[in-house]
């Protein structure tokens, strides 16, 4: 049986009209912009379990497709900036909030983080403030919350008590061309804590706002009021 004519017309009629479209959006993906699906709770409550983001890859640079090569750079990640980036020591995927800049020297006391030997300031975050009304009620019973403030950027974060955690940390000083990760569920957060600086190259983007919902635990109903909301 000769399969040439049939190959020759798949790749006509099909493979070919649709290449180009395709390795146009693999391109837009890997250096424009991309969503990321976040399946578990170290963002909590500010990025959920379940929970799709958005993934602006032109907020800081443009990179050669397919590549970490710059082809040209405008912004550096600012403090409380929440953005995805690869783990140094195994390469996961990964979405953190931005907590010291190159040369700050970051330090933890008793859950009070200091950014140059100066506290961020806390403020009392109510039960039923956005993210944290979308917290099984086990969760929200067992944790605190805070209101913290860190450059530009006022955020949620919280605390477990009853959970063994790293709760004192440094101080450390960030060296250059890296950053100092941490996740907002301070002690539910595999972070620079644990994996170390992060090098610039290994930021992507900026996160910036939840696409769609699902809530894990009741068989991915959609959470509606999180639709396409940005993140603080």
């Amino acid at each position: 049986m000769n399969l040439r004519p049939l190959l020759h017309s798949l790749w006509k009629n099909w493979i070919r009209p649709l290449a180009l479209p395709f390795l146009c959006i693999a391109a837009a993906k890997s250096a424009v912009a991309d969503i990321n699906y976040v399946p578990t709770g170290s963002m909590q409550p500010t990025i959920l379990c379940g929970d799709v983001v958005f993934i602006n890859k032109l907020a800081y640079d443009l990179r050669v497709p397919f590549t970490t090569a710059r082809l040209a750079r405008w912004a550096e990640p600012a403090r409380g900036d929440v953005v995805v980036c690869f783990a140094p020591d195994d390469g996961t995927r990964l979405v953190k909030r931005v907590i010291g800049q190159p040369g700050d020297t970051i330090e933890l006391r008793r859950e009070i983080l200091y950014v140059n030997g100066t506290p961020a300031p806390y403020a009392p975050l109510a039960t039923d403030a956005r993210g944290v009304r979308d917290l099984e009620p086990t969760e929200r019973d067992a944790a605190l919350f805070a209101r913290e403030t860190l450059g530009a950027h006022s955020h949620a974060v919280m605390a477990l008590p009853g959970r063994p955690a790293l709760r004192s940390f440094g101080p450390v000083r960030v060296p250059e061309g890296h950053y100092f990760m941490m996740g907002d569920n301070r002690d539910n957060s595999r972070d620079s804590r644990f994996f170390g600086f992060m090098p610039r190259t290994e930021i992507i983007g900026e996160a910036k706002a939840v696409v769609v919902s699902g809530d894990l635990n009741h068989w991915l109903r959609p959470r509606f009021n999180r639709f396409f909301t940005g993140l603080e």
